[in-house]
């Protein structure tokens, strides 16, 4: 499992601010606390964890799945129309997100691109959790008829059909099995379907759904491995945080602006960003219910208030609270057959809080490294620039499902404004082999 940035350490770190006080150090013309560097540290990408293991994925860490995973990335034959990739939302010159409100693959989606720059740190996949792995979550969009809109069966003959796929996959996995008799394997077959592809799948033996949900399970390990090399890279902020905990005065000037400071000062302190966006990631991986507006529930402009109000509306968006029970019913979660995992390694799926109060309307808290190029910003790209994002937490709404945690903090706007400059500072390369970030050739 993860290592525990909890909730517990922030709180210790927030009583141990209050207890220092005259005991901090004044450095860069601030006053730095013990308790306020300790919390420096935490958020220092130096205090990164080795990357954890994924049970589920024997082939996590094997160079070779990672090469092909990196292939079937960047292939859009993986779709149902040929042009439709992981890289199409997932861009690495975007910090491997889109810029997009929402995605946007056969057709469009009701959430945003998230990075999956370190994602692999995370014991959570999607806005909503609903995947426990990195190569489950993987294997979503594959089928999402409004993502790639393929199916597991047209996926597995493409792999069957190009040689040089076919001898990766089976040097990897074993044999693939013959495709060729169509009768056995409709061209157009899967279980998440509907109409003809569902009757299709129906019509296949037990056998022979288990033989192509393994190579279907297969390809999301690949991609998965290959996911897991991309790690951010050391920010302004890093470089920072490094000089300021060596003692190294002077050159802390270097790296951020006065301005910037007192945006870090903020973040740790009096905004609380840290209570949620804490760790070298800037996010605690965790669900809380932030109260963002929902569009699928706003008015439309031109629409007057009075006929709004008798319209049948659309149900919120119910994040977490759906989420974890579609990570609990998953053939390809911790606990199925299709992971590499035992029992025992499964904690995470097996102790999941599925309490309806916690987790509804419930969204994952985002990394917050790169930020300022991975706008717009929230699951359903709500908010086109960090200031509209901090203005938001400064003056909480009502939360359009379930309770918002937020409570006013009344920060000024010189403050609202030192923050995003901080922000800005958490940009940084992807610490990545550079041919990792384009599509093989």
């Amino acid at each position: 499992m993860y290592p525990d940035y909890s909730i517990s350490r922030i709180i210790l770190a927030m009583l141990l601010l209050s207890l220092v006080g005259a005991n901090g150090h004044v450095l860069a013309g601030k006053q730095w606390s013990d308790a306020e560097l300790a919390l420096l540290k935490m958020q220092w990408i130096g205090s990164l964890p080795e990357l954890p293991a994924d049970p589920g994925n024997r082939y996590a860490d094997n160079p070779a799945a990672a090469s092909f995973g990196h292939r079937l990335f960047f292939d859009t034959r993986f779709s149902a129309n040929g042009k439709v990739s992981c890289a199409i939302c997932h861009i690495p010159q975007n910090a491997f997100t889109d810029g997009r409100a929402t995605a946007r693959g056969i057709g469009d989606t009701s959430r945003s691109t998230p990075t999956i720059i370190g994602v692999a740190h995370s014991p959570w996949f999607f806005w909503d959790g609903r995947s426990d792995s990195q190569w489950s979550q993987a294997l979503g969009p594959m089928e999402n008829t409004v993502e790639h809109g393929g199916n597991r069966v047209q996926y597995a003959r493409i792999l069957f059909d190009d040689p040089q796929y076919r001898a990766i996959y089976e040097n990897l996995f074993g044999s693939l099995p013959d495709l060729d008799d169509k009768k056995r394997f409709p061209p157009d077959a899967s279980p998440v379907g509907n109409g003809k592809s569902l009757r299709q799948w129906q019509s296949m033996t037990a056998a022979d759904r288990d033989a192509v949900n393994r190579v279907y399970a297969n390809m999301g390990k690949a991609i998965a491995a290959y996911e897991r090399r991309l790690m951010p890279g050391p920010s302004r902020f890093d470089r920072y945080a490094e000089a300021l905990l060596d003692g190294r005065i002077k050159e802390t000037e270097k790296h951020l602006s006065r301005q910037e400071v007192a945006g870090l000062k903020l973040f740790i302190g009096k905004a609380r960003c840290v209570t949620c966006h804490q760790g070298p990631l800037f996010t605690n991986h965790g669900f809380h219910n932030v109260g963002t507006p929902d569009p699928a529930t706003r008015k439309p402009d031109y629409l007057p208030a009075i006929i709004y109000m008798f319209m049948d509306k659309p149900e919120p968006d119910q994040g977490r609270y759906l989420g974890i029970q579609q990570a609990l019913s998953s053939e390809f979660n911790c606990l199925g057959k299709y992971s590499d995992a035992g029992e025992s390694e499964c904690a995470e799926l097996k102790y999941a809080n599925t309490d309806h109060r916690a987790t509804l309307g419930a969204f994952k808290v985002p990394t917050l490294r790169n930020v300022s190029r991975t706008a717009p910003y929230t699951h359903a790209g709500i908010f086109p620039t960090l200031r509209d994002v901090v203005q938001h937490y400064n003056t909480p709404p009502e939360a359009p499902v379930g309770h918002s945690e937020l409570r006013p903090l009344g920060l000024s706007r010189q403050e609202l404004e030192q923050i995003v400059d901080f922000l800005d500072s958490l940009d940084s390369p992807v610490n990545a082999n550079p041919e990792l970030l384009r599509s093989p050739e």
